[in-house]
């Protein structure tokens, strides 16, 4: 299979790495060269930068590539990308994380977020720790988690970042040095804690999950998640 990676950081070259192992071709290396025909092509990964992912997955889609896309900043145009994609009838998996074990995680976090819903005394936070190049806060995965408890628990109403009223999530960012990315589920009473949390030990996850969303994306047509390439959910 034939890749194409738009955006060529740290995830972009852990990518390569895992997808060089699974015995596929990187044909298209870019971070802000954009003098490259997405054609040569069988599938496209987007982790660029949200200034550029939005025309990074438009100029796929516009041109029948298969793209999926980890660049978290650009989502106010996700439904423009959903409507171009039906349009044309392309292929595009979004997700905040393509980590298998994240995937995992935000099942674990929407089951015990309906498990507690009714128990009014439990008093809730996120916390997310990542290194210190990440310029987005709170993560992408975080405001997912966030997501994930607000449909299924009527109490919280949206998330803000570090301090939030009772029917808010608040969502605490810690930068550390050196650290992949840590996201902690904390509900707290008088009485006990109860505690979920997924910690990356490095970036090969996120890499191999964004390896298997593009093999599975290719020859499909549509808007899919990581719900559909795991049949979880």
């Amino acid at each position: 299979m034939k890749i194409a990676l738009l955006g060529y950081g740290k995830m972009g070259k852990a990518i390569e790495t895992i997808a060089l192992q699974r015995g596929h071709t990187i044909v298209i290396k870019t971070s802000r060269d954009t003098n490259y025909n997405i054609k040569e092509a069988d599938v496209a990964i987007d982790f660029s930068v949200p200034a550029a992912a939005f025309n990074n997955i438009s100029n796929c889609i516009n041109n029948q590539v298969p793209v999926i896309s980890g660049t978290t900043g650009w989502l106010d145009k996700y439904d423009d990308i959903v409507s171009l994609c039906e349009k044309q009838k392309g292929a595009f998996i979004y997700a905040s994380n393509f980590s298998l074990g994240v995937n995992i995680f935000f099942e674990l976090n929407e089951t015990l977020a309906k498990m507690m819903a009714k128990l009014k005394d439990y008093k809730l936070d996120i916390e997310e720790i990542h290194h210190t190049q990440k310029l987005d806060a709170p993560s992408g995965t975080a405001i997912t988690l966030a997501e994930g408890i607000i449909k299924n628990n009527t109490k919280y109403q949206d998330w803000q970042l570090d301090t939030a009223p009772d029917n808010s999530i608040p969502i605490i960012a810690k930068r550390i040095p050196e650290v992949p990315g840590t996201h902690v589920i904390r509900y707290t009473s008088p009485i006990d804690t109860i505690t979920i949390e997924h910690e990356a030990h490095n970036r090969e996850g996120f890499a191999l999950g964004a390896v298997i969303a593009a093999e599975w994306l290719v020859g499909k047509t549509g808007v899919f998640t990581m719900k559909d390439v795991l049949n979880i959910g």
